[in-house]
């Protein structure tokens, strides 16, 4: 099976669409106040109602109310909810059982990758403590007990390491925002189809 590609981050339609043509799985969406790629839901939902069936649209939240969530993901039509902040087992349980596809991200070597499955969602995303800001964490960190099958890796990567982050943590799929973007909110169309390429490359273990 093809690894998973999830272009993340999306804030214009043109980038949107071109991470659609050049063959990536799924498109994140920032909703967090505090990022410097948060969009507004009249955008998603513009981008997400002429999107292909099969393209997993992810919306990007940090210690929202799972209502509120649930608000968003129902305003949008996304069908998918990736909460990146401190949200309990129940928050994410509550979330698994109510949109069709959940991710929780967590920081490698977080206490909490032990009992993952727990969250009661889909897949975790490994990232880095600075999201979005183009950082590798440890590699050297210890995941072994990870269950690669649920695993979208993210942090830091970029068409240059991406075969090794595969290597390394044959994960089901990877995640790049800054990594393939010209400025911040631009991604740069060479990159953009570098990654999808080199990634789609290669086979999920």
């Amino acid at each position: 099976m093809k690894i998973f590609v999830k272009i993340c981050g999306i804030t214009n339609k043109e980038d949107a669409f071109l991470a659609v043509d050049l063959g990536c799985d799924a498109l994140g969406f920032n909703f967090i106040p505090t990022s410097k790629r948060r969009i507004e839901i009249e955008f998603v939902k513009n981008v997400v109602k002429e999107l292909p069936n099969e393209i997993m649209s992810v919306g990007i939240f940090s210690d929202f109310p799972p209502q509120e969530v649930l608000r968003i993901v129902e305003a949008t039509g996304i069908n998918a909810a990736q909460m990146h902040g401190n949200e309990t087992y129940q928050d994410c349980q509550f979330l698994g059982k109510n949109v069709p596809f959940t991710i929780k991200a967590l920081v490698a070597g977080s206490p909490d990758l032990i009992n993952f499955e727990d969250f009661g969602v889909d897949f975790l995303l490994l990232d880095s403590e600075t999201p979005g800001e183009g950082k590798k964490f440890d590699w050297d960190t210890s995941t072994d007990f990870l269950n690669n099958e649920k695993l979208f890796l993210a942090g830091g990567l970029n068409v240059e390491n991406l075969l090794a982050g595969i290597e390394k943590f044959s994960p089901y799929g990877v995640d790049v925002a800054s990594g393939v973007e010209s400025e911040p909110r631009r991604k740069d169309p060479e990159l953009l189809k570098n990654f999808i390429e080199t990634a789609k490359s290669t086979k999920a273990k």
